[in-house]
């Protein structure tokens, strides 16, 4: 294996700055932030504007779309166009 090809796998502290969330785990993402954690550690320090804990999808605040009454709407807007389709004659 070639020497000094490969990224530095290390633990990282990610920070949700919408809601100040802080979880700690093992990646190669490049840093210039510090941040002391809980353990007295110093950590590599990266900030994200959107985690699982702020993202609508995993807190439940996301807004259902109502397809069903789209389809209605273009339905009405548009027809059906059952039957309309013209016969053409053999020359």
């Amino acid at each position: 294996m070639k020497n000094d090809i490969h990224p530095v796998y290390r633990e990282v502290v990610f920070v949700d700055v919408s809601n100040d969330y802080k979880f700690i785990t093992r990646s190669t993402v490049k840093t210039k932030d510090t941040i002391k954690w809980s353990d007295g550690k110093d950590y590599p320090l990266y900030k994200l504007d959107t985690s699982s804990e702020s993202h609508p999808f995993y807190t439940g605040t996301q807004k259902m779309i109502d397809t069903a009454g789209r389809v209605e709407k273009f339905r009405q807007k548009f027809g059906s166009k059952k039957g309309s389709k013209t016969s053409k004659s053999s020359a």
